[in-house]
């Protein structure tokens, strides 16, 4: 399984098309193009156009093709320039097609297919599966008896968004195709332009699959009605949530320095009432109805909970023009940061505390019906005294709220497999994200950190795993492995979790005698 994609970190933020570390490219030897993607080199744009000369295309005699040509190129990135096959530069018409499709509104998401192949079915799947064993149970992808199957190729375009990623896959699995490739780039003018090589149709056939791309994408029709270039009516919203004694008094808050920015909203260190805040401000620009749902369900459910070990919320704005979010101000940062950034290396105790600090958090949100459905080091922040706190709630909702809850929410590299495959999941897909978490405070590193995102997602659905750290305490081995169990019923609850990490910890302190030595600011939390 190969993925490409744009951009070149893996850092947690970054969005979904991010890629893993690649070795810098050779720089080319003469730049071409305007405008952007760091200039398209013109020995890639020349190779493909004299192939295109030599294989007799008949495009190629237009009088305007080769600037065409070098215009293309200078709208992606340099990641693309290395994922092109020269031998197969009639690719890169079919994307400057779709591409051209995406302008036109009413033909978004453009897309083409295309047949690529047969496969045999053991050698197709056997080399992508993990050393854990693939996942038999995959409704992502539809299985034949017969032994071989089909592969196809669909490029997509339409408007560069967040979660597009997620969407699209989406549209994939909802006709029952598998993901196979990926290969996945932005313009510089805001548009996306998306490969996949997929199985699961059962037969060569384009204009099959064609058609069901289309009633996909029918059947879909709302997810792609909004976009990050918000229209006036979209930011006419429905403004549901009813100020209460929560509702801030504007005038007594004071922004300050910006902290982080998404893609929807940015955070903002400030005071109210003279105490420092965190204030999480919505873009205007992305105001459209599925972030404001996010909000109005965070300010709900923030304000039902009062926790120890979850994010103090303090009050919110909710009436035009601004609208944002106040909670107590988290000095210590993420858990990401202080392990990825800050570059701490956590030793057992620590990382015990910090665990059960966690546990405590989600068990007190289990115990309410609330699925936080996003748990990752990024939403796990720490005060002035190390106490770790769970945060950020956008996504997060009462689990008897009825319904069947959005497949893929969340982060890929923490998503649980039955929530990226669209089963029916519960709060036991919490405790898989706890265990990728509690992964990446024991080796340090990001998960599956030279995959992409959805190279990972693809990976965990066929049973892969992080590779499990060396020398690690046993008990805690056998506890990381049972809580990212395949089967959601086969993982422990967060009270029988923090039951065992309490006794390791009691454990460790008495071996290394960390109870006497353990500094204050880093002590654990209670209820």
């Amino acid at each position: 399984m190969a993925v490409a994609a744009e951009g070149g970190s893996v850092e947690e933020g970054v969005g979904e098309s991010s890629s893993p570390p690649r070795e810098a490219p050779p720089a080319p030897a003469v730049s071409g193009g305007s405008g952007g993607g760091g200039g398209a080199p013109r020995d890639i744009c020349t190779q493909v156009f004299e192939r295109l000369v030599a294989d007799g295309n008949e495009e190629v005699a237009g009088p305007d093709f080769r600037v065409q040509l070098e215009a293309h190129f200078a709208r992606l990135p340099f990641s693309y320039q290395l994922d092109i096959n020269v031998d197969k530069s009639a690719d890169v018409l079919v994307h400057q097609k779709v591409l051209a499709e995406a302008k036109d509104p009413l033909r978004r998401p453009a897309f083409r297919v295309r047949f690529l192949r047969v496969e045999d079915m053991d050698s197709a799947y056997g080399s992508d599966a993990s050393d854990e064993g693939a996942d038999d149970g995959d409704d992502l992808s539809v299985r034949q008896d017969t032994p071989y199957t089909h592969i196809h190729e669909i490029v997509f375009s339409t408007i560069d968004k967040p979660k597009l990623l997620s969407q699209l896959s989406a549209l994939l699995s909802d006709i029952g195709l598998n993901i196979r490739e990926a290969h996945v780039f932005s313009t510089v003018d805001g548009y996306s332009l998306d490969v996949f090589v997929v199985d699961g149709w059962p037969i060569e056939d384009t204009d099959g699959l064609h058609k069901a791309l289309e009633a996909s994408v029918l059947r879909n029709e709302g997810s792609w009605s909004g976009s990050s270039h918000s229209s006036a009516a979209e930011r006419t919203l429905p403004f549901q949530v009813k100020g209460g004694e929560w509702e801030i008094d504007k005038r007594l808050l004071k922004m300050g320095e910006m902290i982080a920015s998404g893609s929807c909203g940015d955070l903002f260190h400030g005071t109210y009432f003279g105490e420092d805040v965190a204030v999480k401000v919505l873009k205007a620009e992305h105001l459209n109805n599925n972030v404001w749902n996010e909000f109005t369900q965070e300010v709900y459910i923030l304000r039902e909970v009062h926790h120890t070990n979850v994010v103090r919320f303090i009050g919110a704005c909710t009436k035009p023009p601004k609208f944002c979010i106040i909670t107590e101000y988290m000095s210590g940062g993420s858990l990401y940061d202080y392990v990825h950034k800050q570059r701490n290396v956590v030793d057992l105790p620590t990382l015990l505390k910090f665990a059960c600090d966690i546990c405590r958090g989600m068990c007190y949100l289990h115990q309410r019906g609330i699925i936080h459905r996003d748990l990752k080091t990024a939403n796990l922040l720490m005060d002035k005294d190390h106490v770790v706190k769970v945060a950020d709630f956008g996504v997060a909702r009462f689990q008897d709220q009825g319904g069947i809850m959005t497949a893929e929410t969340g982060t890929y590299r923490w998503m649980a497999p039955e929530v990226i495959n669209h089963q029916p999941y519960d709060n036991k897909a919490d405790v898989f994200s706890f265990a990728i978490v509690l992964w990446e405070l024991l080796t340090s590193k990001i998960p599956y950190d030279t995959m992409t995102p959805l190279q990972a997602a693809v990976g965990v659905r066929q049973g892969l795993r992080p590779v499990l750290p060396e020398k690690t305490h046993p008990k805690l081995l056998d506890l990381l492995q049972r809580c990212w169990e395949t089967i959601p019923s086969n993982r422990p609850a967060f009270s029988d979790i923090l039951t065992e990490l309490e006794g390791l910890l009691a454990e460790v302190q008495v071996t290394s005698g960390e109870t006497s030595k353990q500094p204050k600011d880093i002590s654990a939390s209670t209820d």
